[in-house]
């Protein structure tokens, strides 16, 4: 389990956190236990999990030159704050996903380093709130009562 919470968040703390709560009693108190310990991560934690972030990129058969647009941007992102870009983009659609990285990269080169490290901690935390909905929507508990429900 705690290899598959760790997919969702790099942090071994977090990931420890919510392993030694479950089962939960449903997905939002799944989610609600992942912001909590999300928020209660160190500077330490989070980095660890920034380190294993890797940058959004896009399909292949992008144009050229998005691909090179979007490989300078995260080079000028992760020499200015030292890991990879993180971003949420739920909600928006594949072919917004250019558009939002760019921008969002833009916009963010102007934060401060700690105001940055907190967007990036908040953006890290949605990002671990989809994948556990994923991961819980893609491996329901066979062994649940009957009319009962129970997430991992």
């Amino acid at each position: 389990m705690e290899t598959a919470l760790l997919a969702c968040c790099a942090s071994r703390r977090w990931a420890l956190r919510l392993a030694a709560h479950r089962p939960y009693p449903d997905l939002n108190s799944l989610l609600a236990a992942a912001d909590e310990a999300s928020y209660d991560l160190s500077a330490s934690d989070l980095a660890e999990a920034l380190a294993d972030e890797s940058s959004p990129g896009l399909h292949e058969s992008a144009p050229q030159s998005a691909h090179t647009a979007l490989r300078a941007a995260h080079a000028a992102y992760e020499s200015s704050f030292g890991h990879a870009f993180v971003i949420c983009l739920d909600g928006f659609s594949p072919a917004e996903h250019l558009d939002q990285v760019l921008s969002g990269i833009r916009l963010r080169l102007n934060n401060e380093w700690d105001e940055e490290r907190s967007i990036a901690a908040d953006e890290l935390r949605r990002l671990a709130r989809a994948r556990l909905a994923h991961l819980v929507a893609s491996h329901p508990e066979p062994d649940a009562p009957s009319g009962a429900q129970r997430v991992l």
